[in-house]
């Protein structure tokens, strides 16, 4: 066991050289945003920053100027889409990066280099906890998922938002997840009071990182109706309540000083259509379904699944632990087929199901686990593994067509003409990596 955590940890320090410090989508502007002005300027004022990006040609992308530049809410600031739980998330990498600036005598201005550097390996660094919450969650339930986890840190876009995408919320939100969903297996085993103030304040991190995410709430509660006798964790519940509206309260006070009221801008509650149209889409749509970019995740479900059936406690009862997980599943499926958004167009892969992180390491470790002939299931994880790998080296260097995203039509690239050019795109991506940045970076 020690020299399987002493492995990963290892692969993920000799990976680090791979983490681009770098900020150039409006979602990334958005999220660093909250960070640098509530570091420097003790606001929530986001002209500055706003304009710091767009003037250099950071973040020239169709509408930005509109959006973020020209339009105001209802308290007369600019808007912003995201959440704080990342700036607080970032906040101890940040003051890294201000102390690196300091001694390195680069600009003190939470923009420069060591800054930007900072958020990006800090969000690195939350996705990895994320890998090892999942596998040390998936121990409580009897599975040794240090395979697993290896298999979705490379096979899932989680990849992708450790490495080439770093400043996204994603990689912090799978961490967000994971501390919840490792808690909530904590506490079911009592259900105590203490337990479910710890469950409750890590929801309202969850929640501040990605606020879709406070549908796993769900979970866990469905679990306690369903496992714990008589009132035993009731009046627990109520401490859970308390603690989540503590420690929510920094998003509730960002929401009324910049929409004046306690809730996000009215323009995201106009993009959900809560009957959700684009499930089945958002799943296997040839262009943009999670199962086309991220085929392990079918896998994970079909472990999930089983499990949810198989397992069963000492009563002979269904583990009601593995049904919450599958509802979490469920409810990811559920809220980004609500939107209408639902493509994530322009992103690496349904970005949105990095959240599931955990969920898809417990579900790959139970296939990987009791489907046999196991072999068969190791060799089509494998095969998995290396299509998300594949596509992400794909759509970092621009062999992809990012206007037309299609995956299964790079499949001649990503079996032939990505192997053939691996050693010049990896010696680039180590040593030349802005090359990647200019037009036509890579020959077609």
């Amino acid at each position: 066991m020690r020299r399987q955590w002493l492995f990963l940890v290892c692969l993920f320090l000799l990976s680090l050289p791979a983490v681009t410090p770098r900020i150039y989508s409006s979602d990334e502007i958005q999220y660093f945003a909250y960070l640098r002005s509530l570091w420097f300027d003790r606001d929530l004022s986001f002209e500055n920053e706003y304009r710091y990006f767009y003037d250099r040609g950071i973040s020239r992308s169709d509408g930005f100027h509109e959006t973020f530049l020209e339009r105001s809410t209802e308290t007369g600031r600019r808007i912003n889409f995201g959440t704080i739980g990342c700036a607080i998330l970032w906040t101890p990498f940040y003051a890294a990066g201000h102390a690196a600036a300091i001694l390195s005598g680069a600009p003190q201005d939470g923009y420069s280099k060591p800054y930007v550097a900072a958020v990006a390996y800090g969000s690195a660094v939350y996705g990895f906890l994320a890998l090892v919450l999942a596998i040390r969650g998936a121990a409580r339930l009897g599975l040794n998922a240090f395979g697993a986890g290896l298999a979705v840190w490379l096979g899932t876009p989680l990849l992708f938002y450790m490495y080439i995408a770093p400043p996204f919320s994603h990689a912090c939100s799978a961490f967000a997840v994971a501390l919840f969903t490792y808690t909530w297996l904590r506490v079911r085993e009592t259900w105590s009071a203490r337990g479910l103030a710890a469950l409750g304040a890590a929801a309202a991190l969850m929640t501040m990182t990605r606020e879709q995410d406070v549908f796993f709430v769900a979970a866990p509660a469905l679990d306690w109706l369903l496992s714990a006798p008589g009132t035993r964790g009731r009046w627990g519940w109520l401490a859970a309540a308390a603690c989540f509206l503590v420690a929510y309260a920094p998003q509730l006070i960002a929401y009324q000083v910049l929409n004046g009221r306690l809730g996000p801008h009215a323009s995201v509650a106009n993009k959900m259509k809560w009957y959700a149209p684009h499930a089945l889409q958002v799943l296997v749509s040839p262009e943009h379904g999670f199962f086309v970019w991220t085929p392990l995740a079918a896998l994970a479900l079909l472990g999930l699944v089983a499990s949810t059936f198989r397992w069963k406690d000492q009563r002979g009862r269904m583990n009601p632990a593995w049904l919450g997980l599958l509802l979490m599943f469920a409810l990811q499926v559920y809220i980004s087929g609500s939107v209408d958004s639902w493509t994530v167009a322009g992103g690496f892969g349904q970005r949105r199901f990095v959240a599931l992180t955990t969920v898809l390491v417990m579900g790959v470790s139970a296939l990987l686990t009791y489907a046999r002939p196991r072999k068969a299931w190791i060799a089509a994880v494998v095969v998995c593994t290396y299509w998300n790998v594949a596509l992400t080296a794909e759509f970092a260097t621009g062999l992809m067509d990012r206007q037309k995203l299609e995956p299964a039509e790079n499949a001649y690239a990503a079996l032939v003409t990505l192997p053939r050019m691996a050693p010049s795109l990896a010696y680039r991506y180590l040593f030349d990596r802005q090359s990647f940045y200019r037009a036509n970076p890579v020959p077609r």
